[in-house]
């Protein structure tokens, strides 16, 4: 399989650190291949259209309120992009989150 990049974002970037953790280790339980980063909510629109754009986007609960704007960005780029479940980020279940990257990849 080629290497997705999945890109976590939230308001400063720094939250979502722990659940890029986990969900590198559940990559690596199942013997994915994933590159996986978070970033600050300011720098999506760069990331999205920058030269390394990811595979998919997901926002972390807390800035759901730009997700109108993101979902603009990520369309017009052909990146799928959701937001987090609030418990999945709250629990931080790196599982849970891997798995609805990759739904999003496979839609």
């Amino acid at each position: 399989m080629t290497q997705k990049t999945i890109m976590l974002a939230c308001a400063g970037g720094m939250s979502t650190s722990l659940l890029v953790t986990k969900m590198k280790a559940a990559a690596k339980a199942n013997h994915d291949n994933f590159q996986i980063f978070a970033t600050a909510a300011a720098e999506i629109q760069d990331r999205l259209t920058g030269d390394h754009r990811p595979d998919v986007l997901l926002l972390g609960p807390q800035i759901r309120y730009i997700a109108d704007k993101a979902q603009v960005v990520a369309d017009q780029v052909g990146i799928p992009m959701t937001v987090i479940n609030m418990h999945d980020y709250g629990t931080m279940n790196g599982v849970k989150v891997l798995n609805t990257a990759k739904r999003l990849l496979n839609d």
